[in-house]
Formats: structure tokens, C-alpha cells, sequence
């Protein structure tokens, strides 16, 4: 019974420390040791002879994603308890496997393959159909960014290996303490705990801010609350609250207005002057030389068809089908609409996952119950594209696409001199959830090194530099607008120019240590 004791809680104090970086402003610090206490449990579970320990590491790591990412729930119970059931078993398999590895690789290789397999699943991740990536270790320093300034040639992944390293560090010390000092690794944990953010603060003091120019931006944020804006005002009286925001600008030319992620829904994209919207803010823009109006919409393409154009169309009455996204419109004066749709879609919410597998399930439990699906069916963008601001490449992501480090890279590939973020965070509620959106657009800033300007429905609405420093911002459910003056850039970080070498290396490094394992598991005499 002590023993077990023990062990729960180790477990549970390593969910705790690992929760404070995304619950606690300025504590990034806290997952460099917040390991330390899930490797004791294990340590001293193998020693003792404790049972079934993959019950108590799960259980670990659900309580972490429980803990960090409970607000998912107030948008969706279902999708908040499979998020974290999911993404904390996922967590629990690259943990057993370090686990069984200690039987067939010796010394530091179990550590070694346990800190790649992790990188690597993050990763793979980032990739995935059904991709959660909000946890991911460099994540941890999203609101301690004078810390990993050196993001810029690593990507967030950067501080997922900084993380995994300091924490098998400081446990390799504590493990060792009782028998002697290691002298050699505690000047190792030494190493690996001040010499990244000394270089880190180093790189801060030092960056100065690259501008080839500037472009003046005013943010509309109209606070609507999303469970009641397709019921509690009109089209009409939603476009005068935008327009009202927008005309708080003090020069009513050369600017980009922005306004938040499906500010409308009213936009097909057969016949884009046909929505009210655009009509309404075209008629805006029409008298303010050079200034032009990024907005987001629900889009929708019309296909007068007998047969479904593809396996994500909805049929649209008895006329035909419809394929749905979520879009940002760019709406200039005397220029064609310019268009991009988000290539990283939430799962559920507006993907369906495995199409071919789940949507003939969705259109039978559909029917059954009576509505018009269940589960998201926008059309995934398979190519990022860049927008263009009087000729200015500009990059627009697109909610949910600014958690995706390497994803954003390909607008600046594409020319994005700044970027632009337009979300809606008021699905979660006053909740530690868009305070962690909104401090994931700051990492941005500092891979790319590109000024942001970030427009959320309700908050947090801002302007960021580029060394991910907020400029200036709006307050949680207010309706205020912000004016700001973003620095061009055309510079390509490390990062920008070769991705994601750290986790390319331990994708490298835990694909042979597995092959080694398994060689030793065929071949060593049972």
C-alpha cells in the first residue's frame, strides 16, 4: 500500500508541474524538471516490484491533458473527454515503449530513444488526420518567450528535445545521488539549464526589428457570442457593428481592416458579389483609396449535380450539393476578391476524419437523428497561398492553423512580408484556452520573424513583433477595435528555409533504436 501510495503521487505531482506552463503565466521553466517525478515513479515501480505501472502513466497523462486542456469541454463534452482520453493514450504508448526498450537496450539508450520517439511522435503529429497537437513540449514556453528566441532556427520542436533532455538530466542526477555525486552530470544539467535561455536572452537584447517597410492595420473585434450570433442579430445589423469598428480609424486610407474567423457565412463562392457582406464592405472600401478588408467566412461552392462532386458534399435541398470552408477573404478596392481556405482543420468540428470510413456513418446516425450532419466536412486546402496588400504578400492563418509551426513556414515561402491570424476563441469561454491560442501566434512571430496582427471575435486581439513581444492588445469580451503599424520583412529564418531538422534527426535516431530493440528481442535467448 506505501508503496503504491508512492507511486500515485509521483504520478499525480508530475501532472501538476507539467500543467503550470499552460495554466500559469511566465512558467514555461516549470517542464524542464516537471518530467522528473513520472521517471522516479517508474524507477522506483521497477524496484519495488509495483504492478501494472502503465495504469498510473496513463493515468499521469490524462490528468495533464485534464488539466491544460479541460476548456475544450465547454465547446464540446464529447470531443473535450475523447481529446484527452486520445491524446493522452498516445502519450502512455511512447512512454511503454521506452519502458519495454529497457529490456534489450542498456546505459543511456532507453533515455535516448525514449526523448526521439517523443520528438518524433510530435512530429508525426503535426501531420496526422486526427491532429491535437495544442500539447506539444515547446509549446510549454509560449508565454515565456524571451526564453527560446533560438526557435527561429529550431522550431517548437526545438524545445520539446531542450525539455526531454533537461528533464532525464536532473533524474539522472537525483537516481544517482545515493550511491555518489556525479560530478559530470550535474555539470551536464548545469549546461542544459542555462546555457539555452542565456543564449536565448542573448539573441533578445540583441534582435532588432527588420523593416522594409511598414503597413498601417485596423482590428475589428466585434464580440459576438458564437451560440447566439445566427440568432440574436441579422446579416445587416452584424455588418454596421464591423463598419463601426472600422470607422474608428484615424486615416481612412492605406489601411488593411481586419475583422475575425467567420465573421460571416453568407458567401458562396460561385457568386462572391452575391453576398450582402461583401457587397456591404466593397461599398466601404470603395472611397478609401488603397485600404482593403481581410475577413474570415464560412464559404460554401454550389454544384448544380445529380451525383455528389465528392465523398465531403452535403446535398443542398433537391437543387444539388454543397462543399463547405472556412475561408479568409481579401476584398480591395477596384481588384477581384483574393481567397484562401484553412488547410488545418479541427477535428469533428469541421473535419471529418477517414471520409470514406466516417461519413457513410455520419449520414446514417445523421438521418436517424433527424439533422444535417454531424461531424465537420469542410474541404481540406491542400496548398498555403499568400494574399496581397497593394502588392505586399501577406500571410492569413486561419485560427487553428497558428498552433502549426512548420505549417506557416510556406507563407513566408510564399512571400508573406507580415502575417496576419483572424480566430474565434469565444467557443471555450473565459478559460486559460485562448489565452493559450493567442501566446502560440507570439512562437509564430519568433520562427518566421514576422509581425503579427491578431483579430479574435472576442480576444485576445493584438499586435505582436517580431521578437514575439505584444505590442499592444484588447481585453477578453469587449468590442473595441485596435490600430497598429506592422514592419515588413522579407528575411527567411533557419527555420523558415530547412523545417524541422530536430525532429527529421530523432525521427532518424528512434527509428534505429526500435530496429535495435526488435533485432535484440528476435535474437537474445529467452
Amino acid at each position: 500500500m506505501k508503496n503504491t501510495f508512492t507511486v500515485s503521487f509521483l504520478v499525480l505531482l508530475f501532472a501538476v508541474l507539467m500543467s503550470i506552463p499552460w495554466l500559469v503565466p511566465g512558467c514555461g521553466w516549470a517542464a524542464l524538471f516537471a518530467f522528473v517525478p513520472l521517471l522516479m515513479a517508474d524507477s522506483f515501480a521497477e524496484e519495488k516490484h509495483v504492478g501494472h505501472f502503465w495504469i498510473y502513466q496513463y493515468c499521469g497523462f490524462v490528468l495533464w491533458n485534464a488539466f491544460a486542456t479541460f476548456w475544450v469541454s465547454n465547446a464540446t463534452l464529447g470531443g473535450g473527454v475523447f481529446a484527452v482520453l486520445a491524446n493522452a493514450l498516445q502519450m502512455s504508448l511512447v512512454f511503454g515503449v521506452f519502458r519495454w526498450s529497457r529490456k534489450y537496450l542498456h546505459g543511456c539508450l532507453p533515455y535516448i530513444l525514449l526523448v526521439t520517439l517523443w520528438v518524433t511522435w510530435e512530429k508525426l503529429y503535426f501531420n496526422a488526420q486526427i491532429s491535437w497537437p495544442w500539447l506539444v513540449l515547446g509549446n510549454a514556453f509560449a508565454g515565456t518567450v524571451k526564453l527560446v528566441q533560438w526557435y527561429e532556427y529550431t522550431g517548437t520542436l526545438g524545445g520539446s528535445l531542450w525539455i526531454w533532455a533537461s528533464n532525464i538530466a536532473v533524474f539522472g542526477i537525483l537516481r544517482s545521488w545515493r550511491n555518489s555525486i556525479s560530478y559530470p552530470g550535474i555539470a551536464l544539467a548545469l549546461v542544459l539549464l542555462i546555457v539555452p535561455p542565456v543564449i536565448s536572452l542573448n539573441i533578445y537584447s540583441r534582435y532588432v526589428e527588420k523593416s522594409e517597410g511598414t503597413v498601417d492595420v485596423l482590428i475589428a473585434q466585434p464580440n459576438f457570442d458564437p451560440y447566439e450570433k445566427f440568432s440574436s442579430m441579422s446579416r445587416q445589423e452584424q455588418n454596421n457593428v464591423l463598419l463601426e469598428l472600422f470607422s474608428e480609424a484615424d486615416d481612412s486610407s492605406g489601411m488593411l481592416y481586419i475583422a475575425p474567423e467567420t465573421f460571416t457565412g453568407d458567401v458562396f463562392l460561385n457568386d462572391v458579389e452575391g453576398s450582402l457582406t461583401v457587397r456591404t464592405l466593397n461599398g466601404f472600401i470603395s472611397d478609401r483609396k488603397n485600404s482593403s478588408v481581410l475577413l474570415g467566412a464560412s464559404t460554401y461552392k454550389f454544384y448544380p449535380t445529380h451525383s455528389a462532386p465528392s465523398i465531403l458534399a452535403r446535398p443542398y435541398g433537391n437543387e444539388g450539393w454543397i462543399e463547405s470552408r472556412n475561408s479568409a477573404l481579401l476584398l480591395g478596392s477596384g481588384s477581384e476578391p483574393e481567397i484562401c481556405h484553412k488547410g488545418k482543420l479541427v477535428v469533428g468540428v469541421e473535419l471529418t476524419p477517414f471520409p470514406k470510413v466516417f461519413v457513410p456513418f455520419d449520414n446514417w446516425l445523421s438521418k436517424k437523428m433527424g439533422v444535417n450532419g454531424l461531424m465537420g466536412r469542410d474541404v481540406p486546402q491542400e496548398e498555403v497561398s499568400a494574399l496581397h496588400f497593394n502588392g505586399i504578400p501577406f500571410g492569413c492563418a486561419i485560427c487553428y492553423e497558428s498552433v502549426y509551426g512548420e505549417y506557416c513556414t510556406e507563407y513566408v515561402k510564399k512571400g508573406a512580408e507580415f502575417l496576419t491570424v483572424i480566430t474565434n476563441d469565444a467557443w471555450w469561454g473565459d478559460t486559460p484556452g485562448y489565452r493559450q491560442h493567442f501566446n502560440y501566434s507570439r512562437l509564430r512571430a519568433i520562427e518566421l520573424r514576422r509581425d503579427i496582427a491578431r483579430c479574435g471575435n472576442t480576444g485576445l486581439s493584438a499586435v505582436i513583433d517580431q521578437k514575439g513581444d505584444v505590442l499592444s492588445s484588447t481585453g477578453w469580451w469587449t468590442r473595441t477595435s485596435l490600430a497598429g503599424t506592422l514592419n515588413r520583412n522579407t528575411f527567411k529564418t533557419f527555420f523558415v528555409r530547412y523545417g524541422d531538422i530536430a525532429g527529421r534527426i530523432c525521427t532518424l535516431l528512434s527509428v534505429l533504436l526500435v530496429l535495435l530493440s526488435l533485432v535484440r528481442f528476435f535474437t537474445v535467448e529467452k
